[in-house]
């Protein structure tokens, strides 16, 4: 019985053997299973080359056409709205509130410029991306309120009296606080300032029962100051400002303007140089632009493809000639290595 019970499992298991190793994890693990792999031939490989140049390079042209029916404004101003008396010491100037702070810029129209037109500004030396200043913030307050202030914010967490700073931190300290206002001819253009925040940030990361509080009430101030009956959902210069750059050039959103601009005509620009940029040497510019499919100006998709395809083809020409001059039959044997040292010998 022992013998015919050992057996029989024996035969079970020699049966269970075969049907193991149809199988597809078996295949799979031993590397059995039918695979593909493209052989790269010369013709091959010069027509992908080839292909690859002849697309890019007429993309590329036509991403530099359409970056370049872009019309866009950018002037300069933190140097032009200091006065003559403060230019040797704009530090004095720009912490003196007895000081005036207003300026005017008169700006030329070159070309015709579509609505929507977005009004940035463009800071220049500012570097947001700074490890500290990056990390002093606290997102679980914004959404959440006071309770939630961390030791991240350090040292903007606590007002002079000890009470929780919202919103707390550098980046929320130093917010942005220039202002614009524009006139075409007699006539004032209004700026939109709603919806200039990204959706998500409004719903998710910025709570609509949070208020700020004790914010720049301290002996010190930094930046802009924020509405203290308004949440900080609805607060969106603030919302956009917390958005960090990675580079320490930069623009970020201020409004939109909603009708068109003609070309050669004048328009004012009434500006509230309130920001200080003068302590780091940073440089301050607002940008009026247009946008197209491709967004706003940018020439570096057009020329990335243009080079990208050039390349392209000058390695598909290179390898033709190489493949003219030195022909070699596909799968030889000859051409192996070791059978090239073999052959010599």
């Amino acid at each position: 019985m022992d013998e015919a019970s050992t057996s029989a499992s024996g035969g079970a298991t020699r049966r269970a053997f075969p049907a193991a190793r149809s199988g597809v994890y078996y295949r799979f693990t031993q590397q059995n299973l039918p695979a593909w792999k493209p052989a790269m031939t010369p013709g091959c490989l010069i027509a992908t080359f080839l292909i690859i140049g002849i697309i890019f390079v007429p993309f590329g042209l036509f991403c530099l056409q359409t970056s370049n029916h872009v019309a866009e404004i950018i002037r300069r101003y933190d140097v032009g709205c200091v006065p003559n008396a403060y230019r040797g010491n704009k530090q004095a100037y720009i912490k003196d509130s007895s000081i005036s702070k207003n300026c005017t810029l008169e700006v030329k129209v070159l070309d015709h410029m579509r609505a929507p037109i977005y009004v940035y500004y463009e800071l220049e030396n500012f570097y947001q991306n700074h490890r500290r200043y990056v990390k002093s913030r606290s997102d679980k307050q914004l959404r959440f309120g006071a309770k939630y202030t961390a030791e991240s914010c350090s040292p903007i967490q606590w007002d002079d009296n000890g009470f929780p700073i919202v919103p707390c931190g550098l980046i929320a300290w130093s917010l942005f606080n220039d202002t614009y206002d524009f006139t075409y001819g007699s006539k004032e253009i209004k700026v939109n300032r709603k919806n200039i925040s990204w959706k998500s940030d409004r719903e998710h990361k910025f709570g609509k029962n949070v208020f700020p509080s004790n914010f720049q009430n301290g002996s010190f101030i930094g930046g802009g100051k924020l509405y203290p009956m308004v949440p900080l959902s609805e607060q969106e210069d603030l919302i956009v400002w917390m958005r960090t750059s990675a580079l320490p050039k930069f623009r970020k959103l201020y409004g939109v303007i909603e009708e068109d601009l003609q070309v050669d005509e004048t328009m004012t620009i009434f500006i509230r140089n309130n920001y200080n940029t003068y302590t780091f040497g940073g440089k301050k510019s607002i940008v009026l632009s247009t946008t197209t499919w491709l967004g706003g100006k940018n020439d570096f998709l057009g020329y990335s493809y243009i080079v990208t395809g050039s390349m392209s083809i000058f390695m598909s020409i290179l390898f033709a000639l190489i493949h003219v001059k030195y022909p070699r039959p596909q799968g030889d044997p000859n051409c192996l290595s070791w059978n090239r040292k073999n052959s010599s010998n």
